[in-house]
């Protein structure tokens, strides 16, 4: 299956969004939530950290941990988990219920102590002014049209790293542009990528 599905519902989906049982979860998150704009530097910087723990697993992996990986991070509000202490990140590196990655989680801390010596609105101007523009921007029909990493996706990574960021190499960077509607990604004929589109225009 490389373009669209029809699931049992009747309603054509990307193929990692079809209806199962095995995959509801994706099927919620694929038709509410991935592709539409996410903007609030609170709401990124989860978006970025959630990301960062996804590298090398499966997103679903993530996905069924997020509520937990909220409770954990204090809900990703930069502020807050600025302020995690040493004992903060033992803790951490105890709970069953996130990704218990010592390096990934060192990373968050990092990120989030960067993220707050930013002025208020700049990493979300950072983050979207590394969006390409979506007029003439071929729709995919397949997955095979849909590249792991871009132009924008290598130049938005590379900027983060300079300004001291970690776990945000270029497929981190195009992953978080997808889920977060720098970009959409939904193929064509797809029923999420019209709403996605209308929720981009109206911004």
């Amino acid at each position: 299956m490389t373009g669209v599905v029809s699931a049992p519902d009747g309603v054509p989906r990307c193929p990692w969004g079809m209806e199962s049982e095995k995959m509801a979860d994706y099927r919620a998150y694929h038709d509410t939530e991935w592709g539409r704009p996410v903007h609030g530097d609170d709401a990124l910087f989860e978006r970025m950290c959630l990301e960062a723990f996804q590298s090398g697993l499966s997103w679903i992996t993530i996905l069924r941990r997020r509520e937990a990986f909220r409770a954990a991070f204090a809900g990703f509000g930069i502020a807050e988990v600025a302020r995690f202490t040493d004992a903060d990140a033992e803790r951490l590196l105890a709970d069953p219920g996130i990704i218990r990655n010592r390096a990934k989680i060192a990373a968050t801390l990092g990120n989030a102590r960067l993220a707050a010596a930013l002025a208020p609105g700049e990493l979300d101007a950072l983050i979207w002014s590394y969006a390409p523009e979506r007029a003439g921007r071929p729709a995919p029909r397949t997955f095979a049209d849909v590249l792991p990493v871009t132009p924008e996706s290598t130049a938005l990574a590379k900027d983060l790293k300079k300004r001291g960021f970690r776990f945000v190499g270029p497929t981190t960077a195009y992953a978080l542009m997808q889920a977060c509607g720098l970009v959409n990604d939904h193929l064509t004929g797809c029923h999420a990528r019209e709403a996605t589109e209308r929720a981009a225009a109206a911004g």
